[in-house]
């Protein structure tokens, strides 16, 4: 039975895209390329020495993902951190008052 035969049976539904679908996994291989060049490359400046254990990993990821998230400048945003960005759109945004409605 083939790929597609077997979701249908099973009532399965794809989570992202359709099958043979080329994008669904294009950004998480992006980030993960990323990640690999950036956070864990010999040379990274997330590093503090070799990688010898899971928490040597761990803390050069969250060391990455916060400068990835929050101060890495970011070309499409005006080479601006993402959060700088974040907070300049938010400061512009007009409070909105909630109507009120006579009894």
């Amino acid at each position: 039975m083939a790929f597609a035969e077997t979701l249908a049976a099973e009532e399965i539904a794809a989570s992202i895209g359709s099958i043979g679908d080329a994008f669904d996994n294009a950004l998480a291989e992006s980030t993960i390329g990323l990640f690999k060049t950036e956070a864990v490359a010999a040379g990274s400046p997330f590093l503090t020495g070799p990688l010898r254990t899971a928490d040597d990993v761990e803390y050069a990821t969250m060391e990455w993902v916060d400068w990835y998230n929050n101060r890495r400048l970011h070309s499409l945003l005006g080479h601006v951190p993402p959060e700088e960005y974040e907070a300049a759109y938010y400061a512009q945004q007009r409070p909105t008052r909630p109507a009120i409605t006579q009894p």
